[in-house]
Order: structure tokens, then C-alpha cells, then sequence
């Protein structure tokens, strides 16, 4: 005689379970996510990296200041630091040479434009960095001087 199981199968498809790996048993787990959480990074450093990219309304003075003080207490400062830092330097470069284009007309152009941009772009990096987001400013527009 031939035994037949008549139990249902338990794995579950790859539909049924799109984060679950089999462990050495064979049973799922589920995976972490990649990206952490915006509330596993602490209140402080939140507020700091905010500060970094919000202090860019003074110039590239602030979020060095801010950066150079506070990146060693988290890692998440220390990133967002360097980036508002990045950021403010090519910020400058761009004014430089929208002040130099003003000779030919254009630059009178491109510098309130360039300072909307700028303003912008530091009003979302500030809300993202506040509630604990890895903010990048877009990659064609920055210049990564520091890495």
C-alpha cells in the first residue's frame, strides 16, 4: 500500500509571500527592508540634518559649521552634512558664474532663477531630513565634492 498526504502544501508562492526567504528548515521569514524607517534614526539627529541643509540660507558658512560640529554623534548628520555642504559649494559655483553671465544679459537671468531653485530644493531637503529620509539632491544639479 502507498501512503498519499493529504496535507496541503504550506510554502507559499513567491506571490503569496514577495519578502519571505526559506531559512536552513525550509520555513519563510520574512526580510527586513532595506531602507530604514524614518523613526529608527533618533529626534536629535533629525533636527541636526535638518539644520544642515536650513543653515544654507546663510551661504556655505552654516552647514559646514553645523556639519563639522555634529558629524560625529550620528551617522545620518554626517551624511546629510556632507551633502547641504555639496550642495552650498555648487550653489556658489553656479552664482559665480550667473554673476560673470551678467555682463552678456543672461546672467540676470539665471541668478533669481538659480536662487528659487536653490531655495526650493532647501525646503524639501530640510522636511525630508526632518522626518528622518535619506534626502539626495538630484545628481545632474549637485557637484559631490566631498564623499
Amino acid at each position: 500500500m502507498t501512503e498519499t498526504n493529504d496535507s496541503p502544501d504550506t510554502t507559499p508562492t513567491p506571490d503569496e509571500a514577495p519578502n519571505a526567504q526559506p531559512n536552513p528548515e525550509g520555513t519563510p521569514e520574512a526580510t527586513a527592508p532595506a531602507e530604514p524607517q524614518g523613526m529608527e534614526i533618533d529626534r536629535d539627529a533629525r533636527m541636526w540634518a535638518m539644520l544642515c541643509h536650513l543653515t544654507g540660507l546663510v551661504g556655505v558658512i552654516g552647514p559646514l559649521v553645523v556639519w563639522l560640529i555634529k558629524k560625529e554623534d550620528s551617522p545620518f548628520v554626517d551624511e546629510q552634512g556632507k551633502e547641504a555642504v555639496n550642495f552650498q559649494l555648487t550653489m556658489l559655483i553656479y552664482g559665480i558664474v550667473a554673476g560673470l553671465l551678467c555682463f552678456v544679459c543672461i546672467g540676470f537671468i539665471l541668478a533669481p532663477a538659480l536662487g528659487i531653485v536653490a531655495l526650493i530644493l532647501l525646503i524639501i531637503a530640510g522636511i525630508k531630513a526632518n522626518d528622518g529620509h535619506h534626502y539626495r539632491y538630484p545628481p545632474y544639479l549637485i557637484i559631490r565634492f566631498i564623499k
